[in-house]
């Protein structure tokens, strides 16, 4: 009883996905669903991601470090922090030391 409450008090929560590898990506919005949250959209450039953001206005945003483009993951968190003051959880797979301190 007490999951069920804590779930469906989340409903409303709408959640960015940032990943450029697509089957981590539909896994992980399967899983969010799952649990009851909704989905903002996904992205897989950091542009996108940016742009996603102003459009959706998602309540927090799940972002890979290392990403296709010109934008890596910890400079878009960057902007979509600064315009939009969501938390941001990163995740990652492997990443060279001087990409995790600026994620730090």
């Amino acid at each position: 009883m007490k999951y069920e409450r804590y779930q469906s008090s989340l409903t409303d929560a709408k959640i960015l996905i940032v990943e450029d590898e697509v089957i981590i990506a539909m896994a992980l919005e399967d899983s969010l669903l799952d649990f009851g949250y909704g989905v903002a959209g996904r992205a897989t450039t950091g542009q996108r991601a940016v742009e996603l953001a102003m459009e959706t206005e998602p309540d927090l945003a799940l972002i890979d470090i290392r990403l296709n483009g010109d934008m890596d993951g910890v400079e878009a968190a960057e902007k979509i922090s600064r315009r939009l003051k969501i938390p941001v959880i990163f995740l990652t797979a492997y990443s060279d030391e001087e990409t995790l301190s600026r994620a730090i």
